[in-house]
């Protein structure tokens, strides 16, 4: 059975830090880009950070480069997402995904979707 669990949402204020965690299982992590799209309330949903260690591969949407940073425990199958300064516009429902090696990064290319994990920016 595929499982990808998403933890680590949470209310936090400006310029503060979160860390999400998304732990896999039932397929070969190797063969996917694991991250994060996220979801705005009234907006669609878009890219936030992915990563494929097997190859050294890391993706940050401009709007958070230099603030997240994304990582893997490969013996655990997790993905962290290490989130500083924080804005309120980061306010979203964020969603753990699996999107297959060779595919582009957007919602119709996932293969497997986690539970979303809600964060909370306070201005």
């Amino acid at each position: 059975e595929v499982q990808l669990q998403a933890s680590g949402g949470g209310l936090v204020q400006a310029g503060g830090s979160l860390r999400l965690s998304c732990t896999t299982s039932g397929f070969t992590f190797d063969d996917y880009h694991i991250g994060w799209f996220r979801q705005a309330p009234g907006k669609e949903r878009e890219r936030v950070s992915f990563i494929r260690s097997s190859i050294g591969s890391e993706y940050y949407e401009d709007s958070v480069k230099g603030r997240f940073t994304i990582s893997s425990d490969n013996a655990k199958n997790t993905v962290y997402l290490q989130m500083n300064s924080l804005k309120p516009e980061d306010t979203a429902v964020y969603y753990c995904a699996a999107v297959p090696s060779g595919v582009y990064l957007r919602p119709s290319s996932v293969k497997y979707w986690g539970q979303g994990t809600l964060v909370t920016v306070s201005s």
